[in-house]
């Protein structure tokens, strides 16, 4: 398994100093770094492959433009997953309108690639976190799918500890009762 974001943490730091001040080598190193991770953590927020990859591309995009704002206040892991966050959810948004404009055109609806039919439980699992409310579905994908401590996952979301505790803790009651009416389906 590729290491997480915050095992590498002190030389991305440097590296993001580095090329918020303009150096290339470094930003290019930024992303041969972390694009396994940006990667992971999209496929896993959108929930299939291709949208993953569409959005880490779109990440690496953004990291092109936002690097010059990274100032340092909070540690470029974290803020590097609120920018995957708000790419998956500026994707989600795109998709909707996208969505929205097809059934007002009487067009075919958009393919649903949905969840693979193997019967994986862990595909089972993070389809159910998808159908969590938007914040309570962060909180699970950052502690429980990047493995982010509730603090740094309060980072990422702009958000206190105590918040993203008690999102997980809304989160585990309304995937039991997910989980159990996707079973007697």
């Amino acid at each position: 398994m590729a290491p997480d974001f915050a095992a590498v943490s002190g030389n991305a730091d440097r590296l993001a100093r580095l090329a918020s001040a303009g150096d290339r080598a470094a930003f290019a190193r930024l992303i041969e770094t972390h694009h396994g991770q940006i990667l992971r953590i999209c496929w896993r927020w959108s929930g299939n492959r291709e949208d993953g990859e569409d959005i880490a591309q779109d990440v690496c995009i953004r990291l092109g433009r936002a690097i010059k704002g990274w100032r340092g206040e909070a540690s470029f892991a974290s803020w590097l997953h609120a920018l995957c966050l708000n790419a998956v959810r500026d994707h989600a948004r795109r998709r909707i309108r996208q969505t929205r404009l097809a059934a007002a055109f009487h067009a075919e609806a958009l393919i649903d690639t949905g969840p693979a039919s193997d019967g994986d439980p862990a595909i089972a699992l993070w389809a159910a976190v998808r159908q969590l409310p938007e914040k309570q579905c962060d909180a699970v994908l950052l502690v429980h799918g990047e493995g982010l401590s509730h603090a740094k996952a309060g980072e990422a979301m702009g958000c206190p500890e105590s918040t993203v505790s008690w999102h997980i803790h809304e989160a585990r009651k309304r995937l039991k009762t997910i989980m159990k009416a996707d079973a007697n389906d």
